[in-house]
């Protein structure tokens, strides 16, 4: 049963008149979702906007199984969920991915379908602590052993101490998530993947706040920020998140602006532009497209956004080899995930 904590979000989603699936058979790979209950969640003011309060095992598990497409596996992304409620302040983090690793336990118990939810998980250190971030993620690790790397902000001026600290990273083999909506940060971003190759980088949302509206220099600016970090070559990105709103900024297409969904269509020719243009800068071999849940499913339901995906894949002109890198090789290669 949906939780009363989601009935506006759901009533909403519930007006779209519900799409064919495109290419059912097609194997996914979600890369970035988030679990969480906010229902209670004082502690972070942009977490507590959101309108989907409760999603856990049964509901991302649900949300796969009635989309109609076949997701194969998931990663979890980094939130701030369940972090523990006492002990040393830079330990608390580990409390998401021992969350986590409960969620992957369930999902692999096969009572909540046949997708492995949670089959990588990225989580929080802050490196700023230099190399004592080595045992937190360590404790990440001993945590759940589908941990695969953090996200987390970077300084401007990549000081000594933050460099210290993500060389751990590279040290243990994690990797290092990344999303800021200011994409002017991008090349700064492009100068830490160059002094550590040995890190893979993966930038989400497209590397910042995409608005549809945006001007032809904003878009000119973009283009230019992604053309930087494209250029390094242990840099993929994450094809997705466009649909997000950014602080109090609302995209066209959210629940509190339109009167019924936004069909695959549609959204898929609002932002081609955007996607195509990361797909050719990036290649298809360092591009995974991703989901977002539950944050855009305040503008667009999972099976309409995977429809889009699709969409935007053939209108590309994807060979079968490339879509199969996008919609889930390239993700199980970056997170080390199990391909059988």
């Amino acid at each position: 049963m949906p939780h009363e904590a989601n009935a506006n979000l759901l009533q909403w989603l519930a007006k779209e008149t519900p799409e064919d699936v495109i290419e059912p058979d097609l194997p996914i790979v979600d890369p970035h979702h988030h679990l969480w209950d906010l229902r209670t969640y004082n502690d972070d003011e942009i977490l507590r906007e959101f309108q989907h309060k409760v999603y856990l095992c049964e509901e991302i598990a649900n949300e796969i199984k009635l989309s109609g497409h076949n997701v194969i596996q998931t990663v979890f992304a980094q939130c701030g969920a369940f972090y523990r409620g006492s002990g040393e302040e830079a330990m608390k983090c580990v409390g998401e991915t021992e969350f986590v690793n409960g969620i992957a336990a369930m999902s692999r118990s096969g009572r909540y379908g046949e997708s492995e939810i949670c089959a990588g998980i990225f989580g929080y250190a802050d490196l700023r602590a230099g190399k004592d971030v080595e045992r937190v993620l360590r404790a990440h690790m001993e945590a759940s052993s589908n941990f695969r790397g953090i996200r987390s902000a970077f300084p401007r001026d990549l000081n000594d101490k933050f460099l210290e600290g993500y060389s751990v990273l590279g040290k243990l083999g994690l990797s290092f998530d990344n999303y800021h909506p200011d994409y002017t940060r991008l090349p700064t971003l492009a100068k830490l993947g160059q002094k550590f190759p040995e890190v893979t980088i993966i930038i989400n949302h497209l590397g910042g706040k995409i608005d549809p509206n945006d001007t032809l220099d904003d878009q000119a600016s973009w283009r230019e920020c992604i053309d930087k970090i494209s250029k390094c070559p242990n840099a993929v990105m994450k094809v997705g998140g466009a649909q997000q709103r950014v602080g109090a900024w609302e995209p066209p297409f959210h629940c509190n602006l339109r009167k019924s969904p936004i069909s695959s269509e549609e959204l898929c020719n609002v932002l081609y532009d955007r996607y195509v243009y990361v797909l050719e800068a990036f290649g298809s071999n360092r591009c995974m497209f991703e989901s977002n849940f539950p944050v855009d499913k305040e503008c667009v339901s999972y099976r309409t956004l995977w429809n889009m995906f699709k969409l935007l894949a053939k209108r590309a002109g994807l060979s079968a080899s490339e879509k199969a890198a996008i919609f889930s090789r390239t993700a199980q290669s970056v997170y080390q995930l199990n391909q059988n």
